[in-house]
C-alpha cells in the first residue's frame, strides 16, 4: 500500500474505476456529455428548448454570484439564461439567445459527493434549468426526469 493512502475497512464500498476516471473530465469533456443528455431528453420537452446554447464554465462568473447570493461558487450547478417562455412576446425582439450553462467544478464536487452517474446529474441539472425556463414545480421535473430515464 502506498504512503497516505488509506486502506478501505471491511464492508467499505470502492467504486468501481469505471465511474470515477484518474482524470477529471475537462470543460468540453463535459460539454459532450451534455450534448448527449440533451439529445436524450424526452421530445415533448426538447422540441421548446431547440435553440438553446449549452455552455461549460468551471464556476459561475462573480455578477451571477452576486446576483444569486451564493455563499460559494460551487452553491450553483447550472443556470438557465434566457427570458422565461411564459414572459416571451413575439413581437419583442431578443436581447440574448437562451442558455443553460453548467458549473464543471461544483457539478464534479457533487459527483464525487454521491454515487450518482456523471451521465445521470448531467441530464438532471439539463432538466432542472429547463423546468425553471418554463416554470415547472419540482414534481414535474421529477416526472420528466423519469420519463428521461
Amino acid at each position: 500500500m502506498s504512503a497516505g493512502l488509506a486502506e478501505p475497512s471491511r464492508g467499505a464500498t470502492v467504486r468501481p474505476m469505471a465511474k470515477t476516471p484518474a482524470i477529471a473530465p475537462s470543460l468540453d469533456d463535459l460539454e459532450r456529455i451534455a450534448r448527449a443528455e440533451f439529445k436524450r431528453l424526452p421530445r415533448k420537452l426538447a422540441r421548446h428548448v431547440e435553440g438553446v446554447v449549452i455552455r461549460v464554465a468551471d464556476f459561475p462568473d462573480a455578477a451571477t454570484e452576486r446576483e444569486m447570493g451564493l455563499e460559494s461558487p460551487f452553491d450553483l450547478l447550472g443556470l438557465y439564461h434566457g427570458v422565461a417562455i411564459g414572459e416571451k412576446s413575439v413581437t419583442a425582439t431578443p436581447e440574448d439567445v437562451d442558455m443553460i450553462f453548467l458549473y464543471r467544478r461544483p457539478i464534479l464536487d457533487y459527483w464525487c459527493e454521491t454515487d450518482e452517474e456523471l451521465s445521470h446529474l448531467v441530464r438532471h441539472v439539463l432538466i432542472h434549468e429547463i423546468g425553471h425556463h418554463f416554470g415547472f414545480s419540482d414534481d414535474d421535473m421529477e416526472r420528466i426526469e423519469a420519463e428521461a430515464g
